[in-house]
This record gives C-alpha cells, structure tokens and sequence, in this order.
C-alpha cells in the first residue's frame, strides 16, 4: 500500500466537495418553463469541473523532492527574498493591491458599466502583475470583457450595467 502524498489528500477533499456540491446541484428544481439554459446547469458545470480537477490533481506527478541543503538554506534567510523588492511588489502588498482593486471594481461598476470597469480591472492588474505588452494587454481584456457582456446580455438575457457606454 503506498501514501498518499499532499496533492493526493486534497484531490481527495476536493473531490468529496465536488461529489456533496453535485448530489446539491442535482436538487436544484427546475423551471416550470421550457428554456435553453436551466438555474442548474451552472452549478453542474461547475461541479463536473471541479471533480475533473481533482482527479488531474491526484494523478499530478509530486515535484522533485528538495535537497535538505536547499531547504536549510531557504529556512535560514525566508525574508531576504522580498527585502530587495520595492514595497509595492512585496507578496503581501500584491494582495492588499488586488483586493483593493476589487473592491474600486465593486464600486465603479455602475457609474462606467461593466465593460469599462470589467476591461479596467482586467487590463490594471495584468499590468501591475508586471505584463509589458500592454496593447496585447488591452485587446485581450476588451475581448474578453465583451465576449462575456454580449453573450451574457444578447444571448442569455442577463441585465448588466452599461454605464458610460450605449452597448
């Protein structure tokens, strides 16, 4: 019998989720209208998703094992790593960055409407995340950004603020 290593047991716990969240989503009633596209195909989707991670997860070949050499050297200096690094690129500055611009995101979605304040986010970060291309930058976000809004409002039906822009 082998162990099971770190990947392994949380494939494990995740899969358990994914099977309790999918036995939920089964329970979900459906519309008493026919429609293309039920309130529980989402989170079945979603569900089948996260039990396919899983299972990639669990058969991930574990990472070559460090050195005891290499494992001391980096227990003796942990903070050395981020001591260079001007404040605003620190991992724990990069959180404190991101939750700020969720929440700027969460406030300017009405005023400038979703693809403004969608493309906004998504083209910030990248850039702060240090992307350097930023007219690829931008394309991608705009493309994204509407791909999602006219397939959300056009096809779906879903209302989404347009703010600024007469979408």
């Amino acid at each position: 019998m082998t162990r099971f290593n770190t990947n392994q047991w949380l494939a494990a716990i995740l899969a358990l989720f994914a099977v309790v969240y999918l036995w939920m989503a089964w329970q979900i009633p459906s519309f008493p209208l026919p429609r293309p596209v039920d309130s529980d195909l989402f989170p079945k989707v979603l569900g089948f998703t996260l039990l396919g991670l899983a299972a990639l997860l669990f058969f991930e070949r574990p990472a070559a094992a460090v050195s005891d050499d290499d494992a001391a050297d980096a227990a003796a200096e942990p903070s050395l790593e981020s001591e260079g690094q001007p404040l605003m690129l620190r991992p724990w500055s990069r959180v404190v960055v991101t939750s700020m611009a969720i929440v700027a995101y969460a406030f300017l979605l009405v005023p400038l409407g979703f693809v403004l304040a969608s493309t906004g986010l998504g083209f910030g970060l990248s850039w702060y995340y240090g992307y350097k291309r930023h007219a690829i930058n931008l394309a991608v976000a705009l493309g994204v950004v509407l791909t999602l809004y006219l397939t959300l409002t056009r096809a779906m039906g879903v209302y989404l603020p347009t703010g600024l822009l007469p979408i």
